[in-house]
């Protein structure tokens, strides 16, 4: 379940980052950075809870993802940034970490 979980939510940030922004004012720039980290958060959590050993691979893969997704946004009309990358690496390492310190005491008490 844990594997399925995150899978829909890689396919679910891989659309929202990638669709063209629409024409508009711009957002609030870190509302953006919130997202991002929001996002990847969530990605992290439900393998990092059921592998919390494992956490650490966890973040740098879903931190890695983060990377590509910004590799390809420019070739989509969006734009690039190494502060939503940070945004990213944060989001993933501390949700991570907080499911796999969880996990730890669950299976522990």
């Amino acid at each position: 379940m844990p594997l399925f979980l995150t899978l829909g939510l890689a396919l679910t940030i891989a659309a929202l980052t990638l669709m063209p922004v629409p024409p508009g004012p711009d957002g609030v720039s870190w509302m953006d950075k919130l997202a991002h980290f929001l996002a990847f958060g969530a990605l992290a959590v439900p393998l990092a809870w059921r592998h919390p050993v494992h956490w650490r691979a966890v973040a740098l893969v879903a931190l890695a993802y983060g990377g590509a997704i910004e590799i390809v946004q420019p070739y989509v009309g969006r734009s690039a940034e190494w502060a939503d990358l940070l945004a990213d690496g944060l989001g993933a390492f501390g949700a991570a970490w907080a499911a796999a310190q969880i996990a730890h005491r669950r299976r522990a008490g």
